[in-house]
């Protein structure tokens, strides 16, 4: 008995170890801001279904043990590395890491790049969903075709982007509900770009404070976020840094991309 124990434990550990890997590996790294560029017109200009992820501690975390997660992360076309954990994950694995490229700075200059196209923004609740909806059209000059809140069955977002086939598709409804929706609305076909946003509608729609910007340069958002709301980020910071940062240690470096 004690033997199947320890066996499972290493396969285990092995699996998430492979977790990793594959999706440091399939992580597209952004060398700087003219590579940011080319990668919003790219994204600009789609012909077929996309979905843009963000990688971060928190994921990397959650894919341990959920496979579901892990598999719609996979499906994504494109991910981003988010926040400070994910550098130090890269630089343990001596891969060069790139910007951050963290969903509430990323998206809103997608947001700029999709002016006078239509967009649906699915997630949060009201007031604060309205609050984005009504940012977006008079700052970015999108026009809003859909704004669902982000509490429905799965199924109920895709049969909207099936009904108002949307140019472009923010989620902001959280890991891991987000990514399921955008895997399964990419299976219908749609020519749409879907984007796993988080907390971006929150805080487009003044839900949710920025940090300062010399706390973001530090690295330190995270921080700020858990003071504003302890009691609902304790498990992802207090709990989730240290273990991130225990596996994090366990990982052999790979050669250096350049």
């Amino acid at each position: 008995m004690m033997r199947e124990m320890m066996n499972e434990l290493v396969s285990e550990m092995k699996e998430w170890k492979v977790r990793w890997y594959a999706l440091v590996k399939k992580t597209r790294v952004v060398a700087d801001s003219d590579d940011e560029r080319l990668l919003l017109d790219e994204l600009a200009t789609i012909n077929s279904p996309k979905i843009v992820g963000f990688v971060n501690s928190y994921a990397m975390n959650s894919v341990v043990k959920n496979t579901t997660f892990f598999n719609s992360l996979c499906a994504a076309d494109i991910l981003l590395r988010d926040g400070s954990g994910m550098a130090m994950l890269f630089t343990r694995l001596n891969i060069k890491k790139g910007l951050n490229m963290n969903g509430t700075d990323f998206i809103p200059k997608l947001l700029e790049a999709y002016r006078g196209r239509q967009v649906a923004f699915w997630g949060t609740q009201e007031p604060y969903l309205s609050e984005a909806v009504s940012l977006a059209q008079s700052k970015y000059g999108v026009k809003v075709v859909s704004f669902h809140h982000g509490f429905d069955a799965e199924q109920v977002y895709v049969d909207l982007a099936a009904e108002f086939k949307p140019d472009l598709i923010i989620l902001g409804m959280g890991m891991p509900k987000q990514e399921k929706i955008a895997a399964m609305i990419r299976d219908k076909r749609i020519t749409t770009l879907v984007v796993c946003g988080g907390a971006i509608i929150d805080f487009m729609g003044n839900k949710i404070k920025r940090a300062p910007a010399w706390v973001r340069q530090l690295g330190f958002e995270w921080l700020y976020r858990l003071i504003l709301e302890p009691k609902r980020l304790y498990k992802r910071y207090v709990l989730g840094n240290p273990a991130f940062i225990f596996r994090l240690l366990r990982l052999h470096r790979v050669a250096r991309t350049d």
